[in-house]
């Protein structure tokens, strides 16, 4: 883990959290967007989370 979690400004699609949560733990922002896809099949509402991330997460 490298710091504090924040949104990428780099590697971001919609808002960046992806991207952040990717540097974050060091992996690639892609990673993070499948698992997150592979979660939402189960029926877990993860663009919820997403969105209150997007607003709640600090940009550099």
């Amino acid at each position: 883990m490298t710091g504090k979690l924040k949104k990428s400004v780099n590697d971001k699609w919609l808002f960046g959290v992806c991207g952040g949560i990717g540097e974050y733990f060091n992996v690639s922002g892609n990673l993070v967007r499948i698992i997150a896809v592979l979660i939402s099949l189960t029926q877990f509402p993860v663009f919820i989370l997403y969105i209150i991330l997007a607003f709640l997460m600090p940009s550099k």
